[in-house]
């Protein structure tokens, strides 16, 4: 229901988390009607949306019930493509210990920490498809 709510347009094209613990993140996006580029491969904007997701979701599960509370931003998407994603395109990110650090780090000195998480694409047969670096922002909130 979130990807419904908060981000539709990761829905309607697919994207899904299938794994996460506090290490790594899994999700996909298929090659469908709703995800296509007219190069008959997935459009790399869904791309990024999952790689996106696999870091943002990880990130997300660091920061779930701390105190104080920590903001997080996207500052800057890195991306490299090496095949044609033509089916189902699964990304990876294992920087869990990255944002942990990081978010620790911003609640005791209260000073913005950034991330710069890896999400590596594959394909079915194992091939890198992509590799995407997310840089995230995290700054931990005053609390008045």
């Amino acid at each position: 229901m979130f990807l419904f709510t908060k981000l539709p347009a990761a829905f309607f094209a697919g994207v899904r988390v299938r794994e996460a613990d506090e290490h790594r993140c899994i999700v996909t996006v298929p090659y469908k009607w709703l995800s296509q580029n007219p190069f008959r491969s997935t459009y790399f904007a869904c791309l990024s949306m999952a790689a996106e997701m696999s870091t943002g979701a990880l990130a997300m599960a660091h920061l779930y019930k701390i105190n104080p509370p920590v903001s997080m931003l996207v500052v800057k998407v890195e991306s490299e493509y090496f095949k044609k994603a033509t089916g189902r395109t699964t990304f990876v990110c294992e920087d869990g210990g990255l944002f942990d650090k990081a978010i620790e780090e911003t609640i005791a000195t209260g000073e913005a920490r950034t991330v710069r998480a890896k999400s590596i694409g594959k394909n079915k047969e194992g091939e890198v498809v992509a590799e995407f670096y997310i840089t995230w922002s995290f700054k931990a909130k005053k609390i008045s």
